[in-house]
């Protein structure tokens, strides 16, 4: 699986509680991340190589696109590239949240990227049309969690003029449409009021893994034993293990460094 940076640690430790004999390489791109404000086709060309890499490099048997912005490009594409399956996190997610409402009226935020995509609103229109969407585009909230910072005044401030689109439209559940989210949950919380429903795709990307393994020759025989986990970082290597290892736990000890060509 891969990210820009952390946020993908969110689905990989769900993965890791749902399926712990499975063996796990995770991709953290710091040192091109974010990839929110970079123009799409710009974040499709790094999705494209990045996946590439996992394929042709570690044999993967699944890639996970753990990141919305890389999703959004054109799911599609890097399907047909590969001989793999590829899942991303976006369809997931938009059936959590239809399973959160209960009035209909729900709310979307993303990087500027994912938000501008249309990814979230024609994934909705398609799976769920019934809900009346309202999206927001959140810039600032990835640097905050890629610097560890997630309980400031700073980004409180910051939460409360950014999610004033969604709380004016009075959603009652609200998906975290970036996998860095999750980790400014509880500002985001406070922010919407304790009755919104703050939605986080990890845990249904886990089962839609589970799902697609199950009963196949690709699945891991839970009898063999924990799985391995490799971690592998495009930027400062000591920085990501040790942010890392904060925000997923014990299981990110050492990290390797991965150099793209050019």
């Amino acid at each position: 699986m891969f990210d820009s940076g952390f946020g993908g640690l969110t689905v990989a430790r769900a993965l890791i509680d749902l399926l712990p004999a499975e063996h796990l390489v995770y991709v953290g791109d710091t040192g091109r991340y974010p990839y929110g404000p970079r123009p799409l086709d710009e974040v499709r060309r790094f999705a494209e190589q990045i996946t590439d890499h996992l394929v042709a490099v570690h044999d993967v048997k699944l890639v996970i696109v753990a990141c919305n912005t890389a999703a959004a490009t054109g799911l599609a594409d890097l399907q047909a590239r590969v001989d793999v399956p590829v899942l991303g996190v976006i369809e997931p997610g938009v059936r959590s949240l239809a399973t959160a409402t209960h009035r209909g009226r729900v709310g979307v935020i993303g990087t500027v990227g994912t938000i501008a995509s249309g990814a979230y609103q024609e994934a909705v229109q398609r799976l769920a049309p019934r809900l009346d969407l309202t999206c927001a585009a959140c810039p600032g909230f990835v640097e905050f969690v890629e610097r560890g910072d997630t309980r400031s005044d700073q980004v409180t401030i910051l939460a409360e003029r950014l999610l004033a689109p969604v709380r004016e439209a009075k959603v009652d559940a609200l998906l975290l449409g970036c996998t860095h989210y999750p980790f400014l949950a509880r500002t985001i919380s406070d922010v919407m009021g304790r009755d919104v429903v703050l939605v986080d795709s990890a845990d249904e990307t886990a089962f839609e893994v589970r799902h697609l393994l199950t009963g196949t020759a690709l699945a891991r025989d839970p009898g063999s034993g924990p799985g391995t986990h490799r971690w592998l970082s495009s930027g400062d290597v000591t920085t990501f293990q040790r942010l890392g290892r904060r925000l997923l736990g014990p299981e990110l000890d050492e990290v390797d460094a991965v150099v793209w060509p050019g």
